[in-house]
């Protein structure tokens, strides 16, 4: 009688009939969540607008309107050059629009003149005809001059620079008297309101990235010191593929009112491109990267493990989504070397040490409810 009780204790006791112990494993629950799919990269920020200003001819600066560093306004005036030229060439071209106008006019009543008298036949048809093509000639010369007028005016708007964006300007090493040329830069206007990120992107993500393109979807830069990720608009998506690095590059646009992001910086970006929606989350620990593939230990109501491949669609953090594992169903997390397929398993009853995922027996990690947040 007491041979026939052994074995059933044993059984109790948490080994298997062939006397195997089971194995002490921690467990934890697949569940069943929306998981965003992110790509963060790091990216570099540039202006959408930079204009290096010149000038248009060979002249000296007569004032200077503007410091280094200011913020301008789009037609704000920044240098004004020497003039008096231009507004002396501008001056010669009126009055010799003036005087042709004159000579037109005279013309003209010269020409109606010799339309009556040749009505009466006092003079020929010729004269009449002489008096016409002076009078055409002097209408060419009057819209010569009015063309010569507009040269002049468009000379003397030479002498006055603005600022053809709005923005902010670099260091300025022009002073008044300085002789300037075309070739020389007077200073460089960069728009840094709004401004844009541009980062590179996996090609894997190609697809999704141009249909996040479409949508306008939310793009976040990470910027050092900020506790808050600022949030944009993706709007670009380069044409070509670099076959290189195999990554696309994209751009997105952000509002910059306090100057958080400065032209040439490194920021980290993070885009979410589409959301796996209803996905089988478990813990990333709970995967064994074998020959065939990924795979886990299933658990059973008996506490039988069996294992079972799965395919991963998506990490992030310590978390993974997978397909081939239903929501509800027991993993094994810990203690899976000691495993056998088929085998029994006890699960570990002790407190999770610190630092660990805060698993608790056969649940999931409360802390992994939500998915974490990459690091930049």
């Amino acid at each position: 009688m007491a041979a026939r009780n052994a074995k059933p204790a044993a059984v109790a006791g948490g080994a298997p009939a062939d006397g195997a112990p089971a194995a002490l494993v921690t467990l934890a629950t697949a569940e069943r969540q929306d998981v965003p799919v992110t790509v963060q990269v790091n990216g570099s920020v540039v202006s959408l607008n930079s204009v290096d200003l010149r000038p248009q001819v060979t002249n000296t600066v007569a004032a200077v309107h503007v410091k280094e560093g200011q913020f301008v306004k789009e037609g704000q005036l920044l240098f004004t050059l020497d003039d008096r030229n231009d507004q002396a060439n501008l001056a010669r071209a009126r009055a010799q629009q003036k005087r042709d106008e004159a000579t037109l006019a005279d013309l003209e009543r010269q020409y109606r003149r010799s339309q009556e008298l040749l009505a009466q036949n006092f003079i020929s048809k010729s004269a009449s005809d002489a008096t016409l093509s002076q009078l055409e000639a002097q209408r060419a010369a009057v819209a010569a001059d009015r063309a010569a007028v507009q040269s002049a005016q468009v000379a003397l708007g030479y002498a006055t620079l603005r600022a053809p964006i709005a923005g902010r300007i670099g260091a300025v090493n022009i002073y008044p008297g300085t002789l300037v040329q075309p070739t020389l830069s007077l200073v460089t206007i960069t728009q840094l309101d709004p401004i844009a990120v541009s980062f590179p992107v996996p090609e894997a993500n190609l697809q999704d990235l141009l249909a996040a393109a479409r949508s306008r979807a939310k793009v976040e830069a990470l910027v050092s010191g900020r506790k808050e990720p600022l949030s944009g608009v993706l709007n670009f998506v380069d044409n070509t593929v670099d076959p290189q690095i195999g990554t696309v590059r994209a751009k997105a646009v952000f509002d910059n009112a306090d100057q958080s992001l400065w032209p040439g910086q490194f920021v980290g970006t993070r885009i979410t491109v589409r959301t796996l929606s209803g996905a089988t989350v478990v813990p990333a620990a709970a995967l064994m990267m074998l020959s065939e593939g990924a795979s886990l230990y299933v658990v059973d109501q008996a506490m039988n493990a069996r294992r079972r491949q799965v395919q991963v669609l998506y990490t992030f953090g310590t978390r993974v989504a997978v397909r081939g594992v239903e929501p509800g169903e027991q993993v094994v997390i810990e203690g899976s070397q000691n495993v056998r397929p088929g085998g029994k398993v006890r699960v570990d009853k002790k407190p999770a040490p610190a630092g660990t995922t805060g698993v608790t027996p056969g649940s999931a990690a409360s802390s992994d409810t939500q998915a974490p947040r990459e690091r930049a």
